[in-house]
This record gives C-alpha cells, sequence and structure tokens, in this order.
C-alpha cells in the first residue's frame, strides 16, 4: 500500500510520546472541549459559581473519554477492515487515524491504549463523584458504554444505523455532566442548552461516511449514507442542521435560552454553504473536503457563541 502525503509514518513519529498522543486525533478533541465548554455555561446561567478545579478535572475527564473513543474505534475499524480497504479517504477527516494502516501503531498496541484511556478516565470519574455526587456515576457509565458500542461488536451501533445517535447522546451527556459536577444535581439546563450543538457534531459525523461510504458498506457497516442512495442520503445533512438550528429558535422563542444565545444562529450561514457543497457533490466524495471544514467551523462556532449566549444572559 502507498502511503498518501501528510498521513502517519513511523518514521514522521519516532518520539513514542508525540506517536500515541497524535493517535488520539487530537484535532477532534475541540468537539469534546465545546460540549463541556456548554455544560459549564449552562451551570453559570443557572446562577452557579463555577469551581475552576472541578471545571478543570471535568474537561480533563471528557478529553480523555473522546480520545479513548477515537482510538478504539480505530482497533475496531481495523479489525473489520474498513479502514484498510478505504481508496476514497480524505485525510484526516475520514479513513480513521491510519496508524494501524499504516504501521505506526500495532493492534495491540492500539487496543491496549485506548483501554487504558478509558481506565484513566474512570478515574477522573470517580474523583469526580466524590466532589459532586453519585449520580455521575450513570453519566460516565452511558457516554463510556456509548463510545465503546458505537463500533465494538457486537453492538456496533453505528453499523445498525445509530451512529448519529449515538454521537448527539455523546456529546449532551458532556455537556449533562459538566453542568451536574458544578451543580451537583440533574438539571434539563445543559439538555437544552448542548441539543443544538450535540445535532451539529452528528453532522460532522453524517459528512464524513460519504468519502467511507464504499469502504462501509463492503465492510458491513451500514449506516444511513450507506443504506440510502446517495442522492437521498445527501438530504440527511440538511435535515439534521435544520434542527439544530430550530431547536435554538423555538428555545429562545420559549424562554428555556436567554436571548443571547441567539448569537449561535451566526453559524447557519456555514452549515447551509456546507450543505449546498455536499448537494453538489454527494457522488463525488473527494470534492467534500471544502465541507467538511466548513462543518467543524459550523460547529465549533455554534458551540461557542452558545456559551457565550448563556454566559451573557
Amino acid at each position: 500500500m502507498t502511503v498518501r502525503p501528510l498521513e502517519p509514518t513511523l518514521a514522521t513519529f519516532h518520539n513514542p510520546l508525540l506517536r500515541y498522543a497524535a493517535a488520539t486525533r487530537p484535532a477532534f478533541l475541540t468537539a469534546s472541549l465545546m460540549a463541556c465548554m456548554i455544560g459549564l455555561a449552562a451551570a453559570w446561567h443557572g446562577g452557579i459559581a463555577l469551581s475552576p478545579e472541578l471545571a478543570a478535572i471535568t474537561l480533563l475527564f471528557a478529553l480523555l473519554a473522546h480520545a479513548g473513543v477515537n482510538v478504539l474505534n480505530d482497533y475496531y475499524d481495523a479489525l473489520n477492515g474498513t479502514d484498510a480497504c478505504n481508496v476514497e479517504r480524505i485525510f484526516p477527516f475520514t479513513g480513521g487515524s491510519r496508524f494501524i494502516q499504516n504501521s505506526v501503531l500495532t493492534l495491540a498496541q492500539t487496543r491496549n491504549f485506548g483501554f487504558a484511556l478509558l481506565s484513566g478516565v474512570a478515574l477522573a470519574g470517580l474523583w469526580l463523584m466524590l466532589r459532586s455526587g453519585a449520580q455521575l456515576f450513570y453519566i460516565g457509565l452511558a457516554g463510556l458504554f456509548i463510545g465503546w458500542a458505537y463500533s465494538a461488536p457486537p453492538f456496533r451501533l453505528n453499523s445498525r444505523g445509530l451512529g448519529e445517535l449515538c454521537v448527539t447522546a455523546g456529546f449532551l451527556l458532556i455537556a449533562v455532566g459538566s453542568d451536574f459536577v458544578q451543580r451537583k444535581g440533574f438539571s434539563t439546563a445543559p439538555l437544552v442548552a448542548g441539543l443544538s450543538y450535540a445535532l451539529l457534531v452528528a453532522n460532522l459525523l453524517y459528512i464524513n461516511q460519504f468519502p467511507d461510504r464504499k469502504a462501509d458498506m463492503a465492510a458491513g457497516k451500514l449506516h444511513w449514507v450507506a443504506r440510502l442512495e446517495v442522492r437521498q442520503a445527501r438530504w440527511g445533512y440538511a435535515l439534521i442542521a435544520a434542527l439544530a438550528y430550530v431547536w435554538v429558535l423555538s428555545s429562545v422563542m420559549l424562554g428555556w435560552l436567554p436571548l443571547p444565545a441567539l448569537l449561535a444562529v451566526l453559524a447557519l450561514p456555514l452549515s447551509i454553504k456546507a450543505a449546498q457543497m455536499l448537494l453538489r457533490h454527494a457522488a463525488q466524495p473527494q470534492q467534500l473536503g471544502g465541507a467538511i471544514k466548513l462543518t467543524i467551523a459550523a460547529m465549533l462556532m455554534h458551540g461557542a457563541l452558545l456559551a457565550l449566549g448563556l454566559i451573557l444572559g
């Protein structure tokens, strides 16, 4: 196999610490960072005096969990063969990290690293439970199960068409958990505040599946982009984006979110542009790099402005 430019090689990552850090796909961990910020902002909006120490450990908890899920997803996708046969990938956005396929890490090293990260999450979660509430256990357990079962047999939830639901639920749990640690109790506030952002994160998964579609179908990963014809599947992106922005608008109109939360709608033009590009190039996945970048930009901009709106509110 010819290694594509910019993909990882053992020569590039000869430093073991750098190698393992890069295997977590750190650029994508910003999605968890933003979900955590929304949860903290929801607590702040609720009149809670934030604890910087608890906030820092919560953020570490979320980042470790996301990193572990990324690594294990690479491991299980290597087992089912989808990343190995993916010739239409757009690196670094789709087709996995390529660490296993390019012999940077072995299967066993990737598996062990992934579970080691999740073990670290369990320790951080225990520390947070002692300082917030025992119910945090259920939030953490649900999040870890969703992250693991997303790609691991026998569940393989993404292969059963539940991937977008898993991502939405997983990132909502980060917001709920971040709020819970500060509030020391459950609230509907982070659910209401975090749903639109979680939907836009799910839309990143959705558009990333177009370049991976043929490889995923060959490996039996039958998510909705694989189940539907391309001309039908492309409309799913617009539907998920519409749900996200309509939720924000409706929540402000109903008084569930403060008026400054409307700042998050400023990301809408980015989502519209990405949707237009997907509608035009869905059958030509190599043309979707720009649309994927716009999707990431819309997601992060929406999350940042939403958190800001909650703080200003």
